[in-house]
């Protein structure tokens, strides 16, 4: 898939709700920062990154709504992120790690919720696309873990968002369509098998280097 060209590098953390993507976050971004010295670190999330985006968040996490209104506020909070944090920072030679990014859409309200991915091509289409095609993480790491594991792992959590709530049916759908994405697009992610211990995973995490 082409993309546009940005000095910068944008990483984005995929995974259903448990698979401890979140866990990594802000060691990683430490760990860049050592490796990468001069590099400004940008650390962000979906939905949210913004002002705007958090109030979206709000409603999106808690709030009941028909599910194509739902994948129109993330992507309408999308839009602004990029406007507002992740286009200037990559303009700028900056690197950018994002809690979630667009897979997470397809993976959540496509796989899990069921909306067509003609609809969700369309939206990315109109969201993300740029002369020099669509705007897209140029390394995803999936955190891969079975949807029983993740639930269990999510029961011991804080109080549940209406995402975490769903049953087992919902995530393995979720996990099937982060699968299918990654299968699909093999030179931008890479899954990490997050049934490792916190330690195995973490050194996975420090051996990547970016082409950057």
């Amino acid at each position: 898939m082409t993309k546009p060209n940005y000095p910068g590098f944008f990483i984005s953390f995929e995974g259903i709700d448990g698979a401890g993507k979140s866990t990594h976050l802000e060691a990683f971004a430490k760990h860049l920062r050592e490796r990468y010295q001069g590099k400004e670190i940008v650390l962000t999330r979906e939905p949210g990154g913004t002002p705007l985006g958090e109030e979206l968040r709000k409603l999106l996490l808690n709030q009941a709504m028909h599910i194509e209104t739902e994948a129109l506020l993330m992507f309408a909070a999308r839009r602004e992120h990029l406007s507002e944090v992740i286009e200037p920072a990559l303009q700028a030679g900056k690197i950018v790690i994002s809690d979630r990014f667009t897979d997470a859409s397809f993976a959540y309200q496509g796989g899990g919720r069921g909306l067509s991915l003609e609809k969700l091509n369309a939206l990315e289409q109109l969201v993300q696309g740029r002369v020099g095609g669509l705007i897209q993480p140029n390394l995803t790491l999936l955190f891969d873990l079975p949807g029983n594991v993740a639930e269990e792992r999510r029961s011991k959590a804080r109080s549940p968002d209406k995402f975490e709530q769903l049953d087992l049916s919902f995530f393995e759908k979720v996990r099937g369509e982060y699968l299918r994405r990654a299968k699909a697009d093999p030179e931008r992610f890479m899954v990490i098998n997050a049934l490792q211990t916190p330690d195995a995973i973490w050194q996975q995490l420090q051996e990547i280097c970016l082409d950057y």
